[in-house]
């Protein structure tokens, strides 16, 4: 999508930065799913339910007041468009089938169950920030009289006023209880990632928002935590930038140099105390 189609300079940064943010937030889910993924299967159950936990707070502290903010601010302008009525309804929907499997995954006592809640989660929401990438945003761009400069702006106010809460919308309000945090936080329990880090392969993810969708996914490690990039080449850029945008805060190894597949590891310093 090419959101520089908006009328005027204000409008097109705030369509990107939504872009943007919508790339953060898949980013973040895939390498959290991951995570569970890869702890379902072990004996021990520790890690698994760790992982979950960790998942259940993020959906709770990010996802679902996201999706909260964008049904007070952005959908009722879509709606009110001849062309946005049924396709906000579909989105609506959808947005209560996300909460639906978030519930699952915190209520699962199963680690697979939950990694399969998790996994369902994770392609749900990208087919539905496709839909918001592709459709409800060029329509709100080119929709005379809304501003999505405002609309951006009224989903901060949504959000600030919720204060991080899922408003009772969803048991992630009491899931998220103490030490929830949306990005680069511990588990409730305070434990890090075992060796054997998710990886996540970003040749699928499309040119546009490859970067902030690996950025996204970096922000969701905590500390001690790890990640494991796999690419089709060496990913230089990402690195430079990465340096600028979090200085000293991941150790960087190469696993594999190519010539077909480049594959770094990236963990999360840990705070020192005292």
């Amino acid at each position: 999508m090419d959101v520089l189609i908006a009328s005027n300079e204000r409008d097109a940064r705030a369509a990107s930065a939504v872009v943007d943010h919508h790339a953060e937030m898949a980013g973040a889910l895939a390498a959290k799913v991951e995570a569970l993924l890869a702890a379902a299967g072990r004996v021990d159950a520790g890690p698994a339910q760790d992982a979950r936990d960790d998942l259940a707070l993020w959906c709770a502290a990010d996802l679902v007041p996201h999706a909260l903010a964008e049904e007070a601010a952005m959908y009722p302008a879509a709606q009110a468009t001849v062309e946005g009525r049924l396709l906000i309804q579909g989105m609506l929907a959808e947005h209560q089938a996300i909460v639906d499997l978030v519930r699952e995954i915190e209520r699962s006592t199963e680690a697979v169950r939950a990694a399969a809640a998790g996994r369902a989660l994770k392609v749900l929401f990208d087919v539905h920030l496709a839909k918001e990438n592709e459709l409800v945003i060029p329509l709100l761009v080119g929709t005379p009289g809304v501003s999505i400069g405002d609309i951006l702006d009224g989903m901060h106010d949504a959000m600030n006023a919720r204060d991080g809460s899922a408003d009772g919308t969803t048991d992630s309000a009491a899931v998220a209880g103490d030490g929830a945090a949306g990005h680069g936080g511990s588990c409730a329990c305070g434990a890090a990632d075992e060796p054997g880090f998710p990886e996540l392969d970003v040749q699928t993810i499309p040119h546009a928002i490859r970067h902030a969708t690996i950025f996204g996914a970096l922000d969701a490690v905590r500390e001690g935590g790890g990640l494991i990039i796999a690419a089709n080449h060496d990913p230089v850029p990402l690195l430079g930038q990465l340096q600028q945008r979090s200085p000293g805060a991941f150790q960087i190894d190469y696993l594999e140099r190519g010539p077909q597949t480049w594959k770094i590891q990236f963990v999360r310093a840990t705070t020192a105390v005292g």
